[in-house]
């Protein structure tokens, strides 16, 4: 027994879901890469920095997997 929906309760959990996972790759990406200095090459492309960037190419496409398992159900139209 619940105040809202189910529908409306799946659509609000999928789009926290959405948020929340963006945000940790975003925030876990970056903290790495900023961390490590990374993100830019300074002095020359390094074996490092290609690695960080194939991770968070790599990272991205799992993400946007995610995103497609998530918002792959179809709503019930009214």
């Amino acid at each position: 027994m619940g105040l809202m929906e189910d529908d409306v309760k799946d659509f609000l959990k999928r789009i926290v879901w959405t948020v929340s996972s963006g945000f940790l790759w975003l925030t876990v990406t970056l903290g790495i890469g900023a961390y490590n200095g990374l993100l830019v090459p300074e002095h020359g492309l390094r074996i490092s920095n290609i690695i960080f960037y194939i991770w968070g190419v790599g990272s991205l496409s799992a993400l946007i997997y995610l995103y497609i398992r998530i918002w792959s159900k179809k709503f019930p139209h009214g």
